[in-house]
């Protein structure tokens, strides 16, 4: 609803631009083609679907040229792109890991050295989720997996159900902003940036959004305080250290070899699966059944993926042919507004869409668009991505849809309403926006480490 408000408040706008002498718009095709999108969003259509029919009906009603004739060429040059080829890479690591019980192993060892700290083992749902961050790259990917590995923990204990669903939902947010996030290869591929830089500059937001989840906990631990756990003799936790090991030499593996500039994103990504695939071994898990079902969900996903791209590109592709990209970048970059208010209104639109829009679809569908808008206003590009990056991990944990707080809601093992996971959600959600505003005040957050390295 608040979307469909604020599309609503932009055609007006436009209209009121072209009224007083500005610029044509053509409304009554556009409020149809809206009206097409809302009715198909609303009759539960695969967004997929949605973007490419609504590419084709952009080319017929607007477009010379039969949709038919270029469609094919479009659609080859991302299918084709070596950068793509991270996206299944990434979550094919990911998926051995889960079958392999490295997971497991990881939210042992953190929980051992944070359980004493107030809010307990909810430190250990952020923290564990940050890690497997780091080697996953997709936030339903971590969210699924440390929620597996973490609901069994509370069964029958006294913490705040609202908070432990609330606090893998956020952990599982990280998932695409920690780098090596698959929502950084996207924006990349569209806008044509170095997505190794768009990885360094990831790292500092990634710490200040952690670190402002763990302040969210320590506060909830202290207003509502829990038994301590005993205090563990150091040995013990030295020894909890060695299950880290595997997760830190993967990290190392993946990004250590594209911060040296060994390795490219997408050779990482391959180097992180026979990581994987070598302790997978190491620890008596690899096996033909293991590889298979990880390569069969890999393919799923990939496949799921890849149908948004080709559906959004077909559509992006005939909007650039009929210059509303263009239009709006000179009409939004005419606004009689400072540039910080403009992009105020982007990332207020980002908001928006996120509430019922799924995060691979809105930079697909809204990059080509804003991204010339934005470095006319003089933002930096890679700033641009890791914001755009956070926004759509906010969608992901944005009521009434956002994908990872469905996604722990299906794996409570005691039945509840998903309102659960939504006022958990809530105190994360307000951090999260918090980080997006200092990120505004301070761009250096995301480009200080770039320059740096050079």
């Amino acid at each position: 609803m608040i979307a469909v408000v604020f599309l609503l408040l932009l055609l007006a706008v436009a209209i009121f631009a072209a009224a007083t002498g500005g610029q044509a718009v053509p409304v009554a095709e556009i409020l149809g083609l809206t009206g097409v999108f809302l009715l198909f969003f609303g009759a539960g259509v695969y967004i997929a679907a949605v973007l490419g029919l609504l590419g084709i009906l952009i080319g017929l009603t607007f477009s010379d040229r039969p949709w038919w004739a270029f469609a094919g060429q479009t659609l080859w040059g991302p299918s084709s792109n070596f950068v793509l080829v991270a996206v299944p890479l990434f979550l094919l690591m990911g998926e051995i890991l889960l079958r392999a019980g490295l997971s497991d192993r990881l939210y042992r060892a953190l929980n051992v050295w944070l359980n004493r700290l107030p809010g307990g083992l909810l430190h250990t749902n952020i923290v564990s989720c940050a890690v497997f961050s780091a080697i996953s790259g997709s936030s339903v990917a971590t969210a699924a997996t440390m929620g597996s590995v973490a609901l069994p923990y509370f069964n029958n204990s006294a913490y705040s159900q609202r908070m432990v669903l609330g606090s893998l939902a956020a952990g599982g947010a990280l998932g695409n902003l920690i780098p090596p996030g698959i929502t950084f290869i996207i924006y990349g591929l569209i806008t044509e940036t170095s997505v190794g830089a768009l990885y360094i500059a990831a790292l500092l937001p990634s710490i200040l959004v952690t670190g402002l989840f763990i302040l969210v906990i320590l506060a909830h631990g202290w207003t509502h305080p829990l038994p301590r756990p005993e205090r563990l003799p150091l040995a013990l936790k030295l020894k909890a250290l060695l299950d880290l090991v595997p997760t830190l030499l993967l990290m190392l593996l993946v990004l250590g070899s594209i911060y040296a500039g060994f390795a490219t994103p997408t050779e990482a990504a391959a180097l992180g699966v026979v990581g994987a695939a070598a302790f997978a071994a190491i620890e008596g898990k690899l096996s033909f059944r293991l590889l298979n079902a990880s390569a069969e969900a890999t393919a799923r996903n990939t496949a799921l993926l890849g149908l948004i791209i080709f559906g959004a590109y077909l559509l992006n592709y005939l909007l650039t042919a009929i210059n509303v990209p263009q239009t709006l970048a000179g009409f939004i970059g005419g606004l009689p507004l400072p540039p910080w208010a403009i992009m105020a209104c982007i990332l207020a639109l980002y908001l928006a869409l996120g509430t019922f829009m799924e995060g691979f679809s809105m930079i697909i569908t809204t990059v080509p668009v804003v991204f010339p808008i934005v470095t006319a206003l003089g933002y930096d590009p890679i700033w641009f991505g890791v914001m755009v990056t956070m926004l759509v991990e906010i969608a992901q944990i944005s009521p009434p849809d956002g994908t990872v707080m469905y996604v722990l809601q299906g794996m409570r093992p005691k039945p509840g309403p998903i309102t659960d996971v939504f006022a958990g959600v809530m105190p994360f959600l307000a951090a999260y926006l918090l980080a997006v505003v200092l990120m505004m005040i301070w761009p250096g957050i995301a480009l200080w480490l770039p320059k740096v390295m050079g």
